[in-house]
């Protein structure tokens, strides 16, 4: 098990370079941690690092959000925060984004855990007792 920390949020993108490098082989990410704890923030700045030109936001409403990075990779963005049942992932072709060459990082995923049949990598933030957060993974 690998662990990055970051003491502030200037650290980030460090963090977030470290991280591609050590996960260069994976392509599913659960991404586990409290509300708050920074998987959107830390999803930003990792996709930053890959060239994504694009705005990254939380897809809490829209489920899942597409990005494109400066090689060409498509990323997928869930956050399953609001889903319920598994149907609803089932409708929007959950299955299709996964069985995809993209990377697909997922905010939320205790839902989907089931259903997922590809490798993936579990990534948890904690927030430690000085603000700073602690990524294992």
């Amino acid at each position: 098990m690998a662990k990055i920390t970051i003491e502030n949020i200037n650290q980030i993108n460090r963090a977030a370079k470290e991280f591609i490098n050590l996960t260069a082989n994976d392509k599913i990410f659960l991404f586990k941690g409290e509300m708050g704890s920074g998987k959107t923030t830390f999803i930003k700045a990792i996709c930053s690092e890959l060239g994504v030109s694009q705005e990254v936001t939380s897809p809490t409403f829209a489920i899942v959000n597409e990005y494109e990075t400066s090689r060409g990779q498509q990323i997928y963005h869930f956050d399953l925060y609001r889903i319920d049942k598994i149907e609803e992932l089932l409708d929007i072709g959950f299955e299709e984004y996964l069985n995809s060459d993209a990377l697909i990082f997922i905010e939320w995923p205790e839902l989907a855990e089931n259903i997922i049949h590809e490798p993936t990598l579990t990534v948890n933030i904690i927030i430690a007792e000085s603000g700073k957060r602690e990524i294992s993974f």
